[in-house]
């Protein structure tokens, strides 16, 4: 078999729904070509995701913790996780519906709701549904007024491997109650290797094919209107060497990328389309993100301080960069964004696909 599926006690976590204490799987997908991703339950996360560069030396290029208290002693990085049921920051932790105002839990200084509240997506142990000949298939219940969402929700995740080196994530989501739904994954990656901090993230070259971003105020909240990234530091349309980009932006008092780029038209389309390339010259490993989704959030771990992260490695500031593809941002307080909006009668659905390459190694501008 090109795949093969491993499964694996990954430590004891207490269940926050249940205050129970159960047993955390990890599940380790590897191909024959070298690669192997690790997935564990709590959060339906990615652990790990390791592959060869173009010298054959094999690295894990995602950061993670070895063990469940890692994950639960640094659950405000939501490193790997899941994030849900709405991705990122809602505004005033509420919004309307004919004339309703839905008020959500404010995990924020008590004035915002970030990534699904106190206990979100990435704090759960999702149920295994089904191994895969590919992967592993998650699924969670999030019930009816969890964090003020309305509806009972059920969301599905299937994470598959290939032998060239892709790895698939695919979103379900159904509801008994229309609600607002806006997944997304939380990896952090350093292609350099997961350790390899800021000087590795800085040799990285980074190209998104987006023209606009989401504008943002002090809070980081959407304002509803889009900003056109021609002539800025958010312009990466042709591909930016990071540590040129990062140092601008520090000139100019900024702590890096945490930004939503609109990709795809801003539209939901019915494949995926590559949106994003990602490489790191030194070692020729390159990661191209493809998606069906309106937007992809750029950010570099602007927050990291000193996170104490696998095999004794410390995770700092602009030490990794995430991915994430999504809808937009605070969605259902502004009716012109691409609409979060879920009914009954309706699935969601949600892919991208991360695909690892190696390109051809030049050393020779990072001596």
């Amino acid at each position: 078999m090109s795949i093969t599926v491993e499964e694996k006690n990954f430590g004891l976590a207490m269940n926050p729904l249940t205050q129970a204490k159960e047993m955390v799987r990890s599940y380790i997908l590897r191909n024959t070509k070298g690669m192997s991703v690790t997935l564990i339950q709590l959060g339906a996360a990615i652990q790990s995701v390791s592959l060869p560069d173009g010298s054959k030396k094999v690295d894990d290029v995602c950061l993670g913790f070895d063990d469940v208290a890692g994950y639960v002693n640094n659950k405000d990085f939501y490193i790997g996780g899941t994030l849900g049921r709405v991705a990122h920051r809602v505004a005033n932790g509420e919004y309307t519906v004919d004339e309703k105002t839905i008020s959500l839990s404010k995990n924020i200084q008590d004035q915002l709701h970030l990534n699904g509240g106190f206990i979100g997506f990435d704090s759960v142990i999702w149920e295994v549904m089904q191994k895969t000949p590919e992967g592993v298939v998650f699924q969670h219940e999030s019930p009816h007024g969890h964090e003020g969402y309305p509806g009972t929700l059920t969301c599905k995740i299937t994470y598959r491997l290939d032998i060239n080196n892709r790895l698939s994530i695919s979103f379900e989501a159904t509801t008994d109650q229309s609600t607002v739904v806006n997944l997304s994954n939380h990896a952090f990656f350093n292609l350099a290797g997961h350790g390899a901090g800021a000087k590795g993230l800085a040799e990285h070259t980074v190209e998104i094919a987006s023209s606009e971003i989401v504008e943002t105020d002090a809070s980081e909240i959407p304002t509803g209107n889009l900003t056109l990234v021609a002539d800025t530091v958010f312009d990466l349309r042709s591909p930016i060497v990071l540590r040129d980009r990062l140092q601008e932006m520090e000139n100019n008092k900024m702590k890096g990328y945490d930004n939503c780029y609109v990709v795809n038209g801003g539209q939901l389309l019915r494949s995926t389309v590559k949106v994003a390339k990602i490489v790191h010259p030194p070692t020729g490993r390159s990661l191209e993100v493809w998606t069906d989704q309106p937007a992809l959030q750029f950010y570099t771990a602007n927050d990291f301080i000193s996170v104490p992260g696998k095999r004794g490695f410390r995770y700092v500031k602009n030490g990794a960069f995430c991915v994430g593809t999504q809808k937009f941002p605070d969605a259902m307080n502004h009716p012109t964004f691409p609409s979060i909006n879920l009914e009954p009668e309706e699935t969601y659905r949600h892919e991208v696909l991360y695909w690892f390459k190696i390109e051809k190694i030049c050393r020779c501008c990072y001596k």
